[in-house]
């Protein structure tokens, strides 16, 4: 039994559209749950701010009804597409880190955000998929072009991605350096650099983590927290002992949907950075694993897509967005249950904020678009017949096999007259 199981489940994973579906089911799950846990954890805070109870969810909702098209779109673009956008994207990316610096707005001790009035833009969530596409693009025609020694690929790779680390840095946000360093090494390790040069980049990113953390009083505070948080647990280590209290409520299957006592002004940044905390207050144990498993399968699936496809750019974009996501939220998670500092950065999909969502969801628009050119997928998919989307179109005329037709009709019928 055991044996056949096993086997059916291999079959399963051997289908070509088995990355497909992984990527649209996990994002689809982590979406939808990160709605009703914004919707859960806001609620108190901006009702107690706005009037209404619902005002954080709409507008995470809105995001969401931006970013699914998007996401859609993305997977139907071609691969080139992605290859020219990188250039652009990472220009806008350090157009908009630089007026971060100059009228950006300080939260928290870290200046990341530019307020446009009715909304707040984070250039620096772009910026992880702009260094994605435009490093896997350089790594990819240098080794097309023969020229795949490793000193030759940090140039302009490396100075690039110092460019935008420092002036994150110079924003004091330590998170987001960390996830643009995780990038810039999984691009690394996939064009294969040698081992010693991830120990030089790893030693100066310690050294240059310990300068900030030294040089900024907060930072310093943050990490006496993070090693003794209930030595100051109405000071510094405020935030990180209320997550683990709220972590530890949940028990098994937790208190419930909506029941969760620490949003209730007792801690802080609940529906962002500890939003997993209220998570697994309302979903216990039980809900937190699937939040991992679900991160998981998304990680397996991107690097499924790497494996699977040899063209060099899909390989070197779909690990790099692999160890921007899933690394993120390892991050995020790691910070909340206590064994990596808080560093402020949110949850993938499942945290409040528009500017970190749309990204994200490009981002996997762009690993499904890499998905349906695994070998036999694109024969799968045509197999498979139109979608809903093709066959709405149809229906009103706009597209599909039958509005084709009608075409073609029209047009024979033209020549006949």
């Amino acid at each position: 039994m055991f044996r056949e199981r096993t086997g059916a489940l291999l079959e399963l994973l051997d289908r070509p559209l088995t990355t497909y579906y992984l990527i649209v089911g996990c994002s689809a799950l982590l979406l939808a749950l990160g709605l009703m846990m914004v919707l859960s954890a806001s609620s108190i805070e901006a009702l107690q701010q706005t009037g209404s109870p619902f005002s954080w969810f709409l507008r995470q909702s809105f995001s969401a009804t931006l970013g699914v098209p998007i996401m859609w779109i993305c997977s139907r673009l071609p691969q080139r597409f992605f290859r020219l956008a990188g250039y652009p994207l990472m220009v806008l990316s350090v157009i908009g880190l630089i007026l971060v610096i100059l009228v950006g707005e300080s939260q928290q001790g870290a200046q990341r955000w530019i307020d446009l009035g009715p909304i707040y833009l984070q250039p620096s969530e772009p910026a992880k998929l702009g260094l994605a596409l435009w490093g896997a693009d350089l790594l990819a025609r240098k080794a097309r072009a023969g020229r795949i020694e490793w000193r030759q690929l940090l140039i302009p790779l490396m100075p690039g991605t110092a460019i935008l680390a420092v002036m994150v840095m110079l924003g004091r946000d330590l998170g987001t350096t960390l996830v643009l360093m995780l990038i810039f090494l999984s691009l690394l390790w996939v064009v294969g650099a040698p081992v010693r040069l991830f120990g030089v980049i790893l030693l100066g990113a310690v050294l240059a983590a310990v300068i900030m953390i030294t040089v900024e009083p907060y930072r310093m505070a943050r990490m006496t927290a993070y090693l003794r948080p209930w030595e100051d647990a109405q000071g510094a280590g405020y935030q990180a002992v209320q997550g683990q209290i709220a972590m530890g409520s949940g028990g098994w299957f937790g208190l419930g949907l909506g029941s969760s006592r620490q949003k209730w002004s007792w801690l802080p940044h609940s529906e962002s950075d500890f939003i997993f905390a209220i998570l697994g207050e309302e979903l216990g144990l039980a809900g937190t694993l699937a939040v991992v498993t679900l991160f998981g399968l998304l990680g397996y699936a991107g690097l499924r897509v790497a494996s699977r496809v040899n063209d060099p750019f899909i390989r070197l974009a779909s690990a790099a967005t692999v160890a921007w996501v899933a690394g993120q939220a390892i991050v995020n998670i790691g910070a909340v249950i206590g064994v990596l500092p808080i560093t402020g950065i949110p949850l993938p999909l499942v945290s409040y904020g528009g500017s970190a969502l749309l990204p994200t969801l490009a981002a996997l628009g762009m690993l499904l678009s890499f998905a349906r050119r695994e070998p036999g997928a694109r024969e799968a998919l045509a197999a498979r017949g139109p979608g809903p989307v093709a066959r709405a179109l149809s229906w009103l005329g706009l597209g599909g096999p039958k509005a084709r037709s009608r075409r073609a009709g029209r047009t024979a019928r033209s020549f006949d007259r």
